[in-house]
Order: C-alpha cells, then sequence, then structure tokens
C-alpha cells in the first residue's frame, strides 16, 4: 500500500523563512549539469555540485559573481538550469532539525540596469569581491526563480510555486529609495550605524568604519572593508514608508540593548 504523503500549503511564514535563509548566508551549494565526457559515454549528463558566494535582489532573487573559467559557469552556459540550496542546519546537533532551502530555476547574465542593481547587491553582500570583480572572466548572474523547496525541521516541509513572495511593486518602491536611505544613514548618523555594527555584529570593540550598503523589505546590510553584517527587520517592510520608522526604532533598540 502507497503512503500518502501529507501536502503543506504554503503561508506568508515559509516565504519569509526562505527570503531570511537566501539573505542571512552568505554562500550556498549550486547544483548544475555537467556534460557527458564524451560523446560514445552512456550515462550522459551528471549532476554537478560546488559551493558559491551569492547574494540577492530586492526580491530575494539569488545572484552570483561567477568566473567563466569555472565548471558551473561552464555547465551554465550549455544548459541553465539549476538549483541552489541554502541552509542553517550543518551546524546543530542534528542538522535534520535545521531549516533549508531549495531554490529552483534558470540562471542568466545579468545586463544592463539589472547588471548594475545585481552588482551592487552582491558587493554589498561580499565588500571583499571588489577586488577581483573587475576581472574580464567574472561576471554576475541571477537566478529566475520557478519553485522552492523549503524544509524548517523534521515534517515541516513545503512546496512554494510562487517565489519568494515580495511584491514587485513594494521592490521598486524600496529600490527607488535605498541609496538615498544608504547615504543618509552614512552621512548624517554614522553613530547609529555604528551603534548597529556593535550591537548586531559579532566583535563590539570593532565597530568603526561600517557603513550602510544596501536595504530591502527584509533588513538591511552593513559592510567595513571586506566585513559584511546583515540585520533582519523585525518585522518585513509593506511599503517604502515604512523605512524610516523602522530603521529609527532599530536604532532605538540598539541603544535599549546591554552593551
Amino acid at each position: 500500500m502507497t503512503r500518502e504523503i501529507p501536502q503543506i500549503k504554503p503561508s506568508d511564514s515559509h516565504r519569509r523563512s526562505v527570503r531570511a535563509l537566501l539573505r542571512g548566508c552568505r554562500s550556498g551549494s549550486l547544483a548544475t549539469t555537467l556534460p557527458a565526457a564524451t560523446e560514445e559515454d552512456a550515462a550522459g549528463p551528471t549532476p554537478y555540485v560546488s559551493l558559491v558566494t551569492h547574494a540577492t535582489l530586492p526580491d530575494a532573487s539569488p545572484v552570483f559573481l561567477l568566473s567563466e573559467l569555472a565548471d558551473h559557469t561552464q555547465n551554465l552556459l550549455r544548459d541553465p538550469r539549476a538549483a541552489f540550496l541554502v541552509e542553517q542546519a550543518s551546524g546543530l546537533p542534528n542538522p535534520q532539525t535545521g531549516p533549508r532551502a531549495t531554490v529552483t530555476g534558470t540562471l542568466h547574465r545579468a545586463e544592463g540596469a539589472e547588471l548594475e542593481q545585481a552588482r551592487s547587491r552582491f558587493l554589498a553582500r561580499h565588500p571583499g569581491a571588489a577586488l577581483y570583480a573587475g576581472f574580464g572572466d567574472f561576471a554576475v548572474w541571477v537566478m529566475t526563480v520557478e519553485r522552492i523547496h523549503f524544509v524548517g525541521g523534521f515534517a515541516r516541509a513545503v512546496w512554494i510555486e510562487d517565489g519568494p513572495g515580495l511584491p514587485a511593486a513594494l521592490c521598486r518602491e524600496l529600490d527607488a529609495v535605498a541609496a538615498s536611505a544608504c547615504g543618509h544613514m552614512n552621512s548624517d548618523h554614522a553613530d547609529a550605524v555604528a551603534l548597529l555594527a556593535a550591537t548586531y555584529g559579532s566583535n563590539r570593540d570593532a565597530a568603526d568604519g561600517w557603513t550602510m550598503t544596501a536595504v530591502d523589505a527584509d533588513g538591511l546590510d552593513l559592510a567595513n572593508g571586506e566585513t559584511s553584517l546583515r540585520i533582519p527587520f523585525p518585522n518585513p517592510l509593506k511599503d517604502a514608508n515604512e523605512l524610516q520608522p523602522t530603521l529609527v526604532a532599530l536604532v532605538r533598540a540598539a541603544r535599549a540593548a546591554p552593551q
């Protein structure tokens, strides 16, 4: 007798958890298709998985900076289909209890306005990549998300068919004000940025030199040299007007936190 697998209906909480993984992790496992070694190879193409660093667009679509010399990039040039796994489970006593998400879709090289945005978002998350981002063999790639499989732990698996769950209009609104918001915080409230880094970072004594580099509906990014720090918002923003009061509340909470 075939056992029927219970189907869990995806919720906003599931989508938010997926975005938290995509934005909070700085690397993941990218699965591409490795071609057959020879035309006579009966096995044909095979799966190939590699460790890559990533960032996200405002809508949480994964962004990658890939070298054309890498096997995974050569695979994508032949077949753009891919799967990308992010997780916060491997460090737990029982990794099966931890959250993970597999995002499936196709990858394409970013061009034009998308390239400018994607490159900026990647460098905000990986400032050290600025040393090689301009090399001729490197290009920015963006994943078009088709399906997501989220696992929150035992018996907590769900397929999400409609993406990470952020409206396109909201992403555009926030992206339009992100640069000015970051500039304002860095020029007029550098002390608040330093306080956020000291409060939410792992080294409270290294708060100097931090700048706000990006913001989206789920949180903000800070950078200091080659180091970056992701600070999630308590709740996702519903419109651009919520950004300023959310930043104020975040700073106030940092000031009230034990130092």
